[in-house]
């Protein structure tokens, strides 16, 4: 699976994931071959790109779960929409708990990892679409931490509404594109200038809703200068949870170069930060996505393709894995393999084999 520019489809392309309508009507299924109609149809929603399939790779299995979850992505995106032009224009939201309860109902209760698709995105609609995932990704997290109900619903505020500044921007400086020093700090002032917007927007929590995005700003801006130039300030746990799920965000979506990091090497970064993301937290994400799952095609630090067998709930990061080349079975999780590394997933082999699980269990998998 591989991501293609607009610009760059062609007729008889196969669609790697389905996509919806913002009504939630399924437009275009998965495997399904791309025709004029459909590539001019994705330039009228003015996608960035679309995943597609290459010519010898299989469809990917989709559970009704993650089918689910990819239209709730696209109906909810509108939603919020809907509420950003409201509060831009009059001051005031209308929808944000209802639809902060249908993330918090959907993401912030249930206990089993998720398949964390990164939805499509275009440039109306990008900053939205990235304040879904942060706060989808934030209601899991507060899920982990087991945070009580009304603290959950603060967060998951904070998240949908944390870039609204950006509304204000454009190009280069809010579509993912790796931005220098100082157009980060231009981007992150306006969010600041945001804080009052925030405020008015949530009633009585609009306090603490600015509270957690201004100090999530502060951080990043802290991380930018001198040690002897930062704030240090103490952090709420909402700013915290935030941080992290906005990162992981930005390092895993689409961007305009159509480029991303894979899931492995965004939360490498996240844990190779301790100081910046609280390790509790991105454990909580970890515990949270679905990341090195049976059947993901992943390089190893020799060298090595291999495919997962089985999945490590204590470690994510050491499964058993099966290798391309002498077909040798590694459980990464003994002593005597660690040495052995995953170092990020193939970019176009992923989930490429069907792994039939009942033939694992038989062999002691």
């Amino acid at each position: 699976m591989k991501f293609v520019k607009t610009e760059d489809l062609k007729i008889g392309m196969r669609l790697a994931r389905p996509i919806y309508s913002k009504s939630g009507v399924l437009l275009f299924d998965s495997n399904s071959n791309l025709t004029l109609q459909a590539i001019e149809s994705v330039k009228n929603f003015g996608l960035l790109g679309i995943y597609i399939l290459e010519p010898a790779e299989p469809a990917l299995q989709m559970s009704e779960e993650d089918r689910e979850f990819e239209r709730f992505q696209t109906m909810t995106v509108f939603a919020i929409q809907e509420e950003f032009e409201k509060i831009l224009t009059t001051g005031k939201q209308q929808k944000m708990h209802v639809i902060a309860e249908s993330i918090l109902k959907t993401f912030g209760r249930q206990n089993d990892r998720v398949n964390f698709y990164q939805n499509l995105r275009s440039k109306d609609d990008y900053v939205h679409r990235h304040c879904l995932n942060v706060a989808i990704l934030s209601a899991m997290i507060t899920r982990g931490l087991n945070m009580r109900r009304e603290e959950q619903h603060q967060v998951i505020y904070a998240a949908i509404i944390h870039d609204i500044g950006k509304m204000s921007l454009g190009g280069e400086l809010v579509y993912g594109k790796e931005l220098t020093v100082e157009q980060r700090m231009r981007v992150f002032n306006v969010l600041m200038d945001t804080g009052e917007v925030m405020e008015n927007a949530f009633g009585n929590d609009g306090l603490i809703v600015k509270r957690i995005c201004n100090q999530a700003v502060m951080r990043q801006m802290d991380s930018l200068k001198p040690a002897d130039e930062q704030h240090n300030i103490k952090m709420v746990r909402g700013a915290n949870i935030l941080l992290v799920a906005n990162r992981y965000d930005e390092l895993t979506g689409m961007t305009l170069e159509g480029t991303a990091n894979s899931e492995v090497k965004a939360l490498k970064e996240l844990q190779s930060n301790p100081e910046l993301y609280e390790p509790e937290i991105v454990e909580a994400l970890i515990n949270s996505v679905k990341i090195l799952s049976p059947g993901v095609s992943v390089e190893l630090n020799t060298g090595e393709k291999a495919l997962v067998l089985t999945e490590n709930s204590d470690d994510v990061f050491r499964p058993t894995v099966l290798t391309f080349r002498n077909n040798q079975i590694i459980d990464l999780s003994l002593r005597i393999n660690e040495d052995f590394e995953i170092e990020d997933i193939m970019k176009t082999l992923d989930n490429r084999c069907i792994i039939d699980k009942d033939a694992l269990h038989k062999a002691g998998f």
